[in-house]
């Protein structure tokens, strides 16, 4: 075996037990003062941080006997009550400062008895007066659902709704059938098409009445005005179209999009369009003038759904950034951003009356109140797919499409989902082609239209002779539900 030299002379082989207590000395040099032992702990100190830390974290729900027990109550309450006061800092003035501000949170603290104990025996003392269902949120809202307070599961119990059934299928276009709008007055709807063309059929009979070509790209989104005769359209060739519906032919086109339009909308009260599209831009235009009045920018990808409203918040945008953002309209900027998607926001749905809208996607199909866009809920179940359109009627069913063929029917209340059907695809199309790219229910809420994949348009009703015997409603509340 060789031996190692150094300057001529031979070099000792040192064995691995000596190199290691070698590194273990001078790492105790090196740190054996950080690891000194240190005092014990002072009690009153570590008495009074539990005490702060109870009082700041649980407040509204600290004197409830199910949150701590009695016993552990007690313990929290005699702490805070043994524990001496805060020093406060002096004034300049020299004046003494005021701890009315302290006395009155520990009165809030220490002045709340202990009720029923979680056992069911009962305490000497009275019942709280502050209880957990008491507690109101604070004014300023931050929409965070990590940070939110869990509440007591009451969860409502669903209305029975009768099962849907398909009962027409329509053919004719030649490509998939991306969109569909309904007539005011309820006698025909129009689906667009990546076909390039927009049909309207006949809504009692299903037959076709008119076809209306000049886009040069499939036609992504449709609206029809209650005002005026107008039919509006937006498509992939960047074009937004509006036609006159007594001359069938183009009067307007609004230019200023980027890239394709994905989605478009009517604002319920004022003559503006709303467009979104790949660009990122959710752009308003007058709908007479072709003016572009705002340009809400903000979104980081395509923007694919959008709803307005007359009241504020008017403007809703979903996108493919995962985020939801409400914008008021009259100064153009956004009023805030919902972040609890986590996937691409491609359905937005309002209800007819009530102040609230969903948001789907392919994790889960959410339910936020207006204004502020407070997080209510998600869904009961979770579609696994894709969920490319959404619709609500008056009687609160939502229907959501997914990607897969799937339709399922949700009770709006209380997010259970009473029905799930798959779309059978038409003769000679692939099973691929059973996805649902868009829905909506006409002006009574009683018909409901789907555009899907197989070129083909199917028309929905309720089953008449379905009863709560023959179809009974199988609902279990929620346990642990998801928050965010």
């Amino acid at each position: 075996m060789p031996v190692a030299v150094e300057n001529g002379q031979p070099i000792e082989p040192q064995s691995l037990k000596r190199l290691t207590f070698k590194s273990l000395k001078r790492s105790f040099d090196l740190f054996a003062s950080c690891h000194a032992q240190r005092p014990p702990p002072n009690p009153d100190s570590i008495r009074i941080r539990k005490a702060c830390k109870i009082h700041d974290e649980y407040k509204a729900v600290k004197d409830s006997a199910l949150f701590f027990g009695r016993d552990g109550a007690n313990a929290a309450n005699t702490s805070i009550e043994s524990a001496p006061p805060l020093a406060s800092p002096a004034r300049a003035d020299g004046a003494q400062p005021d701890n009315k501000v302290a006395e009155s949170a520990l009165a809030i603290v220490t002045s709340q008895p202990v009720g029923r104990m979680e056992g069911g025996g009962e305490s000497n003392a009275a019942p709280p007066t502050t209880t957990l269902t008491d507690y109101k949120p604070p004014e300023r809202y931050t929409p965070s659902a990590a940070i939110m307070r869990r509440l007591p599961s009451k969860w409502p119990r669903p209305v029975w709704h009768p099962p849907w059934k398909n009962y027409r299928v329509i053919s004719g276009h030649l490509g998939w059938v991306r969109s569909v709008a309904f007539d005011p007055g309820n006698e025909w709807f129009c689906t667009g098409s990546a076909d390039r063309t927009i049909k309207i059929w006949d809504l009692g009979s299903g037959q076709l009445k008119l076809t209306l070509t000049g886009h040069i790209e499939q036609v992504r989104g449709l609206a029809v005005s209650s005002k005026f005769p107008y039919l509006f359209s937006a498509g992939d060739d960047k074009q937004v179209k509006c036609w006159d519906l007594e001359y069938n032919k183009v009067i307007r086109s609004y230019h200023g999009h980027l890239s394709g339009v994905y989605c478009l909308t009517l604002h319920p009260t004022l003559d503006i369009l709303l467009t979104g599209g790949r660009d990122s831009v959710c752009r308003v235009w007058d709908m007479r003038t072709k003016a572009q009045v705002h340009a809400l920018s903000g979104h980081e990808n395509t923007v694919c759904s959008i709803i307005t409203q007359a009241v504020d918040p008017q403007v809703v945008t979903g996108s493919h950034d995962t985020t939801i953002k409400l914008w008021d309209l009259a100064a153009g900027k956004s009023m805030s951003t919902l972040t609890f998607h986590k996937k691409s926001v491609r359905a937005l749905a309002m209800h007819p009356f009530e102040s609230s809208f969903a948001s789907a996607s392919a994790d889960n199909i959410k339910k936020f109140r207006l204004p502020k866009g407070e997080f209510l809920h998600n869904m009961l179940a979770q579609q696994r797919t894709i969920v490319n359109c959404m619709a609500i009627n008056e009687e609160n069913v939502l229907v959501s499409g997914g990607d897969n063929g799937s339709i399922w029917f949700w009770d709006w209340k209380s997010g259970h989902n009473f029905q799930q059907t798959q779309t059978i695809v038409q003769p000679g199309s692939l099973d691929s082609e059973a996805g649902i790219y868009a829905s909506s229910f006409d002006v009574t809420g009683t018909r409901l239209v789907t555009c899907e994949a197989d070129k083909t348009i199917k028309m929905w009703k309720e089953d008449e002779n379905a009863t709560p015997e023959t179809h009974p409603l199988n609902f279990k509340p929620p346990k642990e539900m998801r928050r965010f």
